[in-house]
């Protein structure tokens, strides 16, 4: 049985459509989710002036429903592709999913 995860990765907004494009591109991936969020913490070095004053950095976080092994697979492709351009990721462990129809 394969174990399921949620693959997150948060990105700047500079480069989300060139990760949207690359998850598109990878037949592993059936589907995933992307939303615009407020990133708030205490890496006031990597914010601007403007994002420093709001208190927040804008970031884009995309979720990925897959097996561990396919998302553990796709952590090095990404870090060849999006090395260096701040990408943060994080896996969870997914105990149960469905559809309620």
């Amino acid at each position: 049985m394969n174990e399921l995860c949620l693959l997150n990765l948060v990105v700047t907004p500079q480069v989300a459509d060139a990760v949207t494009d690359w998850l598109l591109e990878h037949e592993a991936i059936s589907g995933f989710t992307s939303l615009a969020i407020a990133g708030h913490g205490s890496s006031a070095h990597a914010m601007s002036l403007a994002e420093q004053v709001a208190g927040k950095r804008h970031q884009v976080l995309f979720q990925l429903h897959l097996p561990l092994a396919e998302a553990r697979d796709l952590l090095p492709a990404l870090k060849t592709d999006f090395g260096g351009s701040g990408l943060h990721y994080w896996l969870l462990p997914v105990l149960e999913s469905g559809h309620l129809d």
